[in-house]
């Protein structure tokens, strides 16, 4: 069956009305049963809440990308917000930019840096520079931001993230993100010369490679962090917000920048980073009706530990969201949908492209037999397996803001 919808539908329908969203998204939520436990994560863990909250829902699969598709993060959330990621895609480099509140402006192209060490040979030892500290980062940043002397008519950004990571912005006429990256993401070799991968391309890859020769000298007399590497360059071009689409007033609890970055790229305002899980649920109570009518609470420690392969990890971390569940159902959200971004099964230690469990809670949903929170039990429910931009417009339906199509 050809699923492919126009999401622009949503843009014309919209209503506002007094009605609020929550979504839930516990990044890498999905998982394989391994062999050794016979089960899959979410099978594993005791989630007494999120099954009784699924014993009320309609449940079903998100295949968030397309069939065998892994997703990165960016598109991963972008397809939940009902932006098809494949109409709407973006460098992690914007993401990574829009994320630590970087004000960027219409045609900035963007790319996170590492800082990095190489050896006499030019050889990368270490991918992060033994991960420096923030003061150091900052020095460094510093020393590239004085020493610094380009040919080409840009603004130069380079700025401190955290621990060994950076940021780059060029700002001026005719740049464009068709460059490749410089990091290889292995040891062993040297740094890869930024190339360009499209001809409107040309330009910014000859500053780029001017950047990287600069920052090589500026930084040779330092150690461990004497070169930087740079990957996701894009440029930037704005979105139209969920309130310009959905007539959506939305507010982000999430830590990580690249989670604050989307959510900024849409046009939500992003809280404050508070530091643990805990905190991000009450986060979300203390705000809960303050201007807002769509809420995005993100949980990234499930992704962490799948990447980490430790399948008991993860399920503690599993266990300790659904034991908050309940601070999310006390204040009665008209939907409540709980999902993931992607899959990130212990088995496989990375993102992979598993359909992820999805739950749609309303007074509306057509409530099917499923009771258990797991991709193996949400697979028989009513909403089926569906592509994962479909998400928000079934929220909105359940909320009742989309009006009436057609005569």
């Amino acid at each position: 069956m050809d699923t492919y919808f126009d999401t622009h539908v949503w843009d014309k329908l919209a209503e506002s009305n007094d009605t609020r969203i929550v979504y839930l998204v516990i990044d890498g939520v999905g998982g394989l049963a391994v062999p050794e436990r016979g089960q899959s994560e979410l099978q594993a863990a005791h989630l007494p809440n999120l099954d009784a909250l699924a014993a009320r829902s309609a449940c079903g699969l998100l295949e968030i990308v397309g069939p065998g598709i892994t997703p990165g993060s960016g598109p991963g959330h972008l397809s939940l917000f009902g932006y098809n990621p494949l109409e709407y895609t973006v460098g992690r480099g914007v993401l990574a930019a829009l994320g630590v509140g970087f004000p960027l402006q219409a045609s900035d192209v963007a790319a996170r840096a590492n800082f990095a060490t190489i050896d006499e040979a030019g050889n990368i030892v270490d991918r992060r520079a033994g991960r420096i500290d923030d003061a150091t980062n900052e020095r460094l940043c510093a020393k590239i931001r004085d020493n610094l002397h380009l040919d080409a008519d840009v603004e130069v950004f380079f700025q401190k993230v955290k621990e060994h990571r950076a940021l780059l912005v060029l700002r001026g006429e005719g740049l464009s993100g068709a460059v490749s990256d410089t990091d290889p993401q292995t040891t062993g070799v040297p740094p890869l010369e930024p190339r360009a991968t499209a001809p409107e391309g040309e330009r910014t890859a000859a500053i780029v490679r001017q950047f990287v020769e600069q920052v090589r000298e500026i930084l040779a007399d330092e150690h461990p962090a004497n070169m930087v590497l740079l990957r996701g360059f894009d440029r930037y071009d704005p979105y139209p917000t969920i309130t310009e689409r959905f007539k959506l007033r939305g507010l982000a609890v999430a830590d990580y920048p690249m989670y604050r970055g989307v959510a900024r790229l849409i046009g939500m305002e992003v809280h404050p980073v508070v530091g643990d899980i805990a905190g991000e649920f009450a986060a979300l109570e203390a705000n809960y009706g303050e201007g807002y009518d769509f809420y995005f609470l993100h949980v990234k420690q499930a992704d962490s530990r799948g990447e980490d392969g430790d399948f008991d990890a993860k399920v503690a971390v599993l266990e300790q969201v659904d034991a908050l569940v309940p601070r999310i159902t006390a204040l009665n959200p008209d939907v409540l949908v709980v999902t993931g971004d992607h899959s990130t099964p212990v088995a496989l230690r990375m993102h992979s492209w598993h359909p992820v469990p999805v739950l749609l809670h309303s007074r509306y949903a057509r409530v099917d037999d499923v009771d258990r929170f797991d991709e193996y039990a949400c697979a028989r429910g009513n909403l089926g397996i569906r592509p994962g931009y479909h998400l928000m417009g079934l929220a909105l339906a359940h909320a009742q803001r989309l009006a009436k199509y057609g005569a």
